[in-house]
């Protein structure tokens, strides 16, 4: 196939089809009626194969993928969807951490452009479409699912899934969601089906009783992950979880490749989903469990979640966003020693900046930057509100420029962490 057919298609679907990620809540459809009108026309997909949905504010990658990999190790023919991507759009549709074909995307818009101009869909209601097609096509044993926005109405929301796990509330996309953890956790909790299976991640006492209440509404079996597995980290190994079940050690040291203390909450919702699975007659062996969290990366080829750079100085990115995303970056740059901290931030119009602002350390040299998206937050402006908070630094629009310029500051023995929105960290040249 000619590039220029892949290239051609995804311009039709950048610049013809309203796109969240450039252009926010203009974008978000408050209906799955797109969806399900897409899906009728192709015969259903999503009828035709087994799924997991995972949802959740902050988590719902590193979780979705860790599920992949484990279904992946134990030889099943594992689709992931997640969203948004980062450096290539067929990475958010996988079969066994294998991109989706830029032919067969060519070839699903093709097919499906009659309907798109009926329907007028979203970009991302697209490429839920696409990704239930390809797996139907491929006849994958399971494909887990990762909700966009929200959960009620975001368009993944027309599978009925074996389990639902629903990760970390947070204050995300308040413009859309609702201002307050109860309204959104609400919109998360959409995901949870009549007569299904739920697992919570983890206990936020202000708003568990919202799941609860949702769950005895459906009839749903509800559990919370952090009532039976306990995961530590362990502070001699970078890499290092123990992990206890019911009290009793299970994993005396589970080596992930997601090395960051927030991973502690993920890999419980994680093993709690796959004990569900089990319980439905599913084969999923210890060893599956343990390889599989343990290459996640590799299996299933996830960038940008505390990810390592560079040594000499240390160099770090991950895709974190929001506060409670960015509060736990934090407190793992609180655990690594070095000499002086550089910052490459950048930050997108609609998230809370003051909020994450308040957060950063004021001992960090700053290297605010843009993202090449009609979304992000002008440099300049991200400056000016970054002095309220007595944060000093350079201001270059540039996020390659503002990374040479760290780089060029920094000694040997200093950190630099790239990110505060997914789209710095997508422009990173050698991820």
């Amino acid at each position: 196939m000619n590039k220029s057919a892949y290239q051609n298609t995804l311009e039709y679907l950048y610049t013809v089809l309203p796109m969240f990620q450039r252009v926010g809540a203009i974008a978000y459809k408050r209906d799955l009626n797109n969806t399900i009108a897409l899906c009728n026309a192709l015969g259903n997909p999503e009828r035709k194969f087994k799924s997991i949905h995972v949802g959740g504010t902050n988590g719902k990658g590193s979780s979705s993928h860790m599920l992949a990999a484990i279904l992946q190790t134990q030889g099943y023919k594992t689709g992931l969807y997640t969203s948004p991507h980062l450096k290539e759009f067929t990475e958010r549709i996988k079969i066994n951490g294998q991109e989706v074909s830029p032919e067969y995307v060519v070839d699903f818009v093709q097919r499906i452009k009659p309907q798109i101009e009926i329907v007028k869909p979203s970009f991302f209601e697209i490429t839920v479409v696409m990704a239930f097609d390809y797996f139907a096509s491929q006849q994958v044993d399971y494909a887990v699912i990762e909700v966009g926005l929200g959960g009620r109405l975001d368009s993944t929301n027309v599978i009925d899934p074996l389990v639902s796990l629903i990760t970390n509330i947070g204050y995300d996309h308040k413009d859309i969601l609702g201002d307050t953890l109860e309204a959104i956790a609400k919109e998360k909790a959409g995901i949870i089906k009549p007569n299904g299976q739920v697992v919570i991640s983890e206990r936020q006492p202000e708003i568990e009783h919202v799941f609860i209440d949702k769950a005895r509404e459906f009839n749903a079996m509800i559990q919370f992950a952090q009532d039976i597995y306990q995961v530590g980290k362990i502070e001699s190994e970078l890499s290092g979880f123990t992990v206890k079940k019911s009290g009793e050690v299970i994993y005396p040291l589970l080596n992930s490749e997601l090395t960051g203390g927030y991973q502690k909450k993920n890999i419980a919702g994680v093993l709690s989903v796959i004990e569900v699975l089990r319980s439905q007659g599913i084969l999923i062996s210890e060893t599956a469990v343990k390889n599989g969290i343990e290459g996640t990366i590799a299996l299933t080829g996830l960038k940008g979640r505390w990810q390592k750079l560079g040594d000499h100085p240390m160099i770090y990115c991950d895709t974190a966003h929001n506060a409670e995303g960015i509060s736990e970056v934090l407190q793992i740059i609180n655990d690594l020693s070095f000499k002086r901290l550089h910052f490459v931030f950048g930050m997108v119009k609609d998230k809370d900046s003051s909020t994450v602002l308040s957060l950063l350390p004021k001992d960090a040299i700053y290297y605010f930057c843009e993202a090449n998206i009609p979304r992000a937050l002008d440099v300049n402006t991200l400056t000016a509100r970054a002095k309220e908070f007595n944060l000093m630094g350079q201001s270059i629009k540039k996020v390659a420029d503002a990374i040479k310029a760290a780089k060029k500051e920094a000694a040997k023995d200093d950190l630099i962490f790239i990110g505060g929105s997914t789209f710095v960290v997508a422009e990173i040249e050698d991820l």
